[in-house]
């Protein structure tokens, strides 16, 4: 009887040890690492530039069918954010709602039944994609804290086809799995948010809520329930491999420019065609959407050819 009572303590210490592991590796991020990868395509590249040189017609048949739909996962919390966004880059979207656990009546949240993060990003896509049917080809998701340049996503996905089983944004690695991070911002191809919600609502292979085991970030929920209908997240970069989705702030990337270009500093700061920065307060978001859209420099001029317009009705700067 002794010897029975010594193996169940023994066990039972085991198993919590081990749940212990799990549980604070699944509070750790770690950075990307080198590795095999079981999937063909794991960086990301924008298109050439010589895919400007397109036909008129093609040109605006781009611009009728290209339409991003814009989730921003909100809080009672940060309404200071919401303004800025919703007063800023936002406008761009062909359509952007705002998601929230509790009802923020001042940007009509759509307020929906969660406890925690995970199940807010589930429930907002669930929500999205079913109500929106086939009308949008990519979602983009977000918090509050980022600022995108949609015109940017939108060129860098110019030949990336939204029927394939994908999704993207700035990669890590936790252990053997690659995931997109929530801080740069996600993007779904249409497949693959198709694939999220029949994971979600149809299958034991994508955990209901985080607790227990799966008591982990949402970022790496989403990469396990997907990896389990063959999607994979995908890193974007530019030509020069540089990252298009970032997770750092803006003093970040600065000091980081000094001290690894100190002769070259604007060159070394970032991607010409960033898609995304993160961390950023309110005041940084309307700095940014004067940089972005307001700010020209007389006598230099961009020979874009292609351009990429919200709907009829936008109130897009």
């Amino acid at each position: 009887m002794l010897s029975e009572c010594s193996s169940f303590l023994k066990g039972v210490m085991l198993g919590s040890t081990v749940f212990a592991l799990i549980t604070v590796l699944g509070h750790v991020r770690l950075g990307r690492k080198n590795g095999m990868h079981h999937h063909k395509h794991h960086h990301l590249q924008a298109p050439k530039k010589e895919v400007l040189k397109i036909s008129e017609a093609e040109r605006l048949e781009l611009s009728n069918t290209f339409r991003v739909y814009c989730i921003i996962l909100a809080s009672t919390q940060n309404r200071h954010l919401l303004a800025a966004v919703k007063e800023t880059w936002i406008k761009h979207c062909d359509k952007a709602e705002f998601f929230s656990s509790q009802p923020v009546q001042e940007f009509e949240s759509i307020a929906v039944n969660a406890s925690d993060s995970w199940l807010l990003m589930k429930k907002a896509c669930l929500y999205a994609l079913n109500k929106n049917k086939d009308q949008y080809n990519w979602f983009f998701i977000a918090y509050p804290n980022t600022f995108a340049v949609i015109e940017n996503l939108k060129y860098f996905l110019l030949r990336k086809d939204p029927s394939q089983p994908f999704y993207l944004g700035h990669t890590e690695r936790f252990m053997s799995l690659e995931y997109v991070t929530m801080e740069g911002g996600i993007v779904f191809s249409i497949e693959s948010m198709k694939r999220l919600i029949r994971l979600i609502t149809k299958s034991r292979n994508c955990p209901k809520e985080r607790k227990g085991f799966w008591n982990m970030h949402e970022e790496l929920l989403l990469a396990f329930c997907l990896s389990n209908e063959g999607v994979f997240a995908e890193n974007a970069e530019d030509e020069e491999g540089k990252n298009l989705f970032n997770t750092k702030t803006i003093t970040m990337f600065i000091k980081e420019a000094i001290t690894d270009y100190p002769n070259n500093v604007i060159e070394g700061f970032c991607s010409d065609m960033v898609i995304t920065f993160s961390r950023l307060t309110p005041d940084q978001m309307h700095v940014m959407m004067y940089g972005v859209y307001r700010l020209r420099a007389f006598g230099h001029t961009f020979n874009d050819v292609l351009s990429f317009l919200p709907p009829n009705g936008s109130d897009n700067d």
